[in-house]
């Protein structure tokens, strides 16, 4: 699936999307924080679950900040069952997420973003301007081995009204499971 992805600097794209605690959300829902982090992310994925403990680890340390990460997951569930809204629920319990978990069931959210990976990070500034975009860190396999966090360093810097030294890196994990088209 070709997408076109956000370059930087450019408006997130807004979306209406349902969380594992049943409520809808926007970019609205999140007018108040500075920095809008929205990651493309799913259950399955061996990076993402790597990351997951930092993931919620960031959101903790920032959180007081005006910092939310909100994850999105947009893979199809039909071969990827463990990736349903339902597991989505049991995953985000059990891991005890300090963040929104949304499901992107049509897919549109992931394209309209140009995500192609999850984990895959997109930061946004207070004016919903993409400041950052690609992984969160150096080694997703050893976290005590970590020599540049690319995200961490990238939320301090937009905090501060600066450009993020390092705006992009490319994503790794696994590929967004994308639905057969209907042709």
């Amino acid at each position: 699936m070709a997408t076109d992805k956000l370059k930087i600097g450019s408006d997130a794209p807004d979306f209406n999307l349902k969380g594992v605690d049943g409520k809808l959300y926007s970019l609205n829902s999140f007018s108040d924080k500075k920095v809008l982090i929205v990651i493309f992310s799913c259950n399955h994925c061996p990076y993402v679950q790597a990351y997951e403990e930092r993931i919620i680890s960031i959101q903790k340390d920032f959180s007081d900040k005006g910092v939310q990460i909100i994850a999105i997951n947009s893979n199809e569930d039909v071969n990827y069952p463990e990736d349903s809204y339902e597991e989505m629920i049991k995953r985000s319990r059990d891991k005890k997420y300090n963040f929104p978990y949304l499901r992107d069931e049509t897919q549109e959210v992931a394209k309209a973003y140009g995500a192609t990976h999850t984990p895959e990070i997109f930061l946004f500034d207070e004016q919903r301007k993409l400041r950052y975009h690609g992984k969160i860190d150096d080694n997703w396999k050893e976290p005590e081995k970590v020599k540049y966090n690319y995200l961490r360093d990238a939320i301090r810097e937009v905090l501060e009204s600066k450009e993020a030294s390092i705006p992009e890196t490319f994503s790794i994990g696994c590929t967004i499971k994308w639905k057969q088209s209907q042709d």
